[in-house]
């Protein structure tokens, strides 16, 4: 799960791979696969540096696990 704000300052996490596609308009605007839109305050560039933060830690999780494993 990623963190996000929305525009009255409340924090709350989506999960990112429910994301379809993210734009500027210039409200940063999220649409999720289930075509819910959530507006936040931060910028696109912040939410996907967020995603990648999210997946790395993920496939580390995995590999550690995996290490384990043999």
């Amino acid at each position: 799960m990623i963190k996000v704000t929305r525009l009255n300052g409340k924090e709350f996490y989506i999960n990112p791979d429910l994301i379809e596609f993210i734009e500027s308009t210039p409200d940063t605007v999220i649409t999720m696969t289930t075509n819910r839109k959530v507006i936040v305050m931060e910028d696109i560039g912040i939410i996907i540096d967020r995603i990648i933060e999210f997946r790395k830690k993920i496939f580390i999780d995995i590999e550690e696990t995996c290490a384990l494993d043999k």
